[in-house]
């Protein structure tokens, strides 16, 4: 067995179709410096973490879903329920997902048209993460008949 190369999670890698050995730009030991969040205690955080995107001469698409993203009708404090659904292409930075969760879970006691909650979270996103496009696609549970679908779109 290889040994892993030090600073790297993973070290030389065989590559099945040409049975050479190489190595790959996977994640390092200086990758997780300043991450605060991953493998501490779960709370409601405003903070978006990122790491190095080792790939930032590549165009690739991330995606980030989740059916658990939940605010409050300013006006009712009746909660709202939505599935997110958040593209991205990065530029240097990725968004690390922990943060990125317990972010989403920071709007749970908060009031907010959903146009506007859509919004925010599209700019908090480009602000920490500066990437060459985003887009934030927010579907609300239907409420009073009506359901409320937001897509929100940062291009570079």
């Amino acid at each position: 067995m290889t040994p892993i190369e030090p600073g790297c999670s993973i070290g030389v890698i065989y590559d099945i179709g040409t049975g050479r050995t190489g190595r790959r730009k996977m994640t390092k030991e200086l990758d997780l410096d300043g991450l605060t969040l991953l493998g501490e205690e779960a709370k409601p955080s405003k903070k978006l973490e990122t790491f190095p995107n080792h790939n930032p001469d590549r165009d690739y698409v991330v995606t980030l879903r989740t059916n658990e993203f939940t605010c409050l009708c300013p006006k009712t404090g009746q909660p709202d329920f939505a599935e997110l659904v958040i593209q991205y292409i990065p530029d240097q930075r990725i968004v690390e997902s922990k943060s990125f969760k317990l972010y989403i879970w920071s709007f749970r006691d908060v009031g907010a048209f959903h146009e506007h909650v859509t919004n925010v979270i599209l700019e908090d996103l480009v602000k920490v993460l500066d990437p060459r496009w985003c887009k934030v696609v927010a579907s609300f549970a239907v409420r009073g008949g009506i359901g409320i679908d937001v897509d929100a779109e940062y291009k570079k």
